[in-house]
């Protein structure tokens, strides 16, 4: 019999399953759930933590609790046959933003030991690549982007060994992080089960990857170093995880994923949360459409509310006026649009943006689950808001991923079958939102 295997993935927000299909995405981890998920056939399983939306003491406490649950979990589920072996990955943001190292950290203390840490923040589709060390965004290093201005995450370099260093203080130096390297990975599975057996205890290994075929050798290393009794602790964004699992092509097109749509006579509902410069674009060209009309949720005003005196009241007002443009857009026939006022307001403080933030995704995700029942379909921009909707608003206990709608862009179906377009923040290109619109709303 085939060996049977299950890929853990803790996800920081929903949208690292941007390469895969056909699996479970967990957002609550009681026995019963995990029980539930071990046993579908599936090979992967995500646990979505959403931890990028919490500060660490918080991050640090979700990911402790969800450890805590897998592992007897995990015990019961090879007892009873379901698995033989596993892996974990700690799925993070392929523009290097998040909580590292302090997720891994956690994961060892509850999960390991481990003998080593692979880094791997490749994500193919989306034009992020690592070679000779260095992390691109369509080959640009990624420290000259946007994304390493993050009020909460930036960073200063793209060389992963000297990342590695900003991100633990100093605690790692540059100079002890290993590097699988481009050579390394065309030498063959044999070679490179061999490179891996020699990285020294402990340490951190960044891989390098321009072409999916390497990471599906680096994935069969692994495993063969896994039945040796290497384990290792896995850092990646979402194309590792098709190196360690080939899939078979996903059942439905895009045609077949949008055909999901729950009624074609029922409207669909577009939520953009993430303000980051390609969603800027992304939100003026959907809004070009004449079939597409925008209500803008203004953030500063919200955020008014949320540190002034009768924040209940206020924010129930201001949730009511928006429902109501909501449904009024609806009735006229055309899809709403619901967006957060472009770029950033000045907090105080880290935990006030913090605080602001899930304000604004829990506002957005209670006025998208009150509508729910008379939607066909929501498309939901930025990770924060697209776990909060599915997690706080429709209380969905999972999701199944039923594939892409296109290359990095899944579509899942909550439990009541509503179809929820998970769209990252940092995804595509200025025509990539009202492509997805235009997809699921064909006839």
């Amino acid at each position: 019999m085939a060996e049977r295997i299950k890929v853990l993935v803790l996800d920081d927000d929903p949208t690292g399953s941007q390469t895969v299909h056909s699996c479970p995405l967990l957002l609550r981890w009681d026995p019963g759930s995990l029980r539930q998920a071990l046993a579908h056939p599936s090979p992967l399983l995500f646990l979505l933590a959403n931890t990028r939306a919490l500060d660490p003491p918080a991050a640090k406490e979700r990911v402790r609790s969800i450890c805590q649950a897998m592992k007897p979990a995990l015990a019961e589920a090879q007892a009873a046959g379901f698995m033989d072996r596993w892996l974990i990955v700690s799925r993070g943001d392929s523009t290097l933003r998040g909580h590292f190292p302090l997720e891994l950290e956690v994961i060892e203390q509850e999960l390991g030991p481990f003998a080593s840490t692979l880094l791997v923040p490749a994500f193919l589709p989306g034009g992020r690549t690592t070679k000779d060390g260095m992390h691109l965004l369509h080959g640009e290093p990624v420290h000259a982007t946007a994304f390493a201005q993050d009020c909460l995450f930036g960073f200063t370099s793209s060389f992963l060994p000297a990342w590695v260093e900003e991100k633990t203080v100093g605690q790692i130096p540059a100079d002890s992080v290993q590097q699988i390297r481009w050579s390394d990975l065309e030498a063959g599975p044999d070679a490179l089960k061999d490179r891996l057996a020699v990285l020294p205890p402990a340490s951190i290994a960044c891989v390098d990857a321009e072409r999916q075929e390497q990471l599906t050798v680096l994935g069969q290393a692994i495993w063969a170093r896994e039945r040796q009794g290497q384990r290792f602790a896995l850092q990646s964004a979402a194309s590792l995880i098709n190196g360690l699992v080939p899939l078979p092509p996903q059942p439905l097109d895009a045609s077949g994923l949008a055909g999901l749509r729950r009624g074609p006579a029922l409207p669909g509902l577009v939520l953009v949360g993430s303000h980051v410069p390609l969603a800027d674009a992304q939100l003026t060209t959907l809004l070009a459409e004449p079939d597409c009309s925008g209500i803008e949720l203004d953030v500063r005003k919200v955020a008014r509310v949320v540190f002034g005196p009768e924040r209940q009241r206020l924010l129930a007002s201001l949730e009511q006026s928006w429902r109501q443009q909501i449904e009024t857009v609806i009735s006229q026939g055309q899809t709403p649009v619901f967006f957060t006022s472009r770029g950033e307001v000045h907090c105080a403080s880290t935990a006030e943006r913090r605080e602001l933030g899930m304000e604004l995704a829990q506002l957005m995700a209670r006025l998208a689950a009150g509508l729910a029942p008379q939607l066909g379909y929501v498309i939901s921009k930025g990770g924060i808001t697209t776990h909060t909707l599915l997690e706080s608003g429709l209380k969905a206990p999972w999701v199944e991923l039923q594939g892409q709608l296109f290359a990095g862009l899944s579509l899942v179906l909550t439990p009541d079958g509503l179809p929820v377009i998970t769209f990252p923040g940092n995804l595509g290109d200025a025509s990539s939102l009202r492509q997805a619109w235009t997809l699921m709303q064909q006839p």
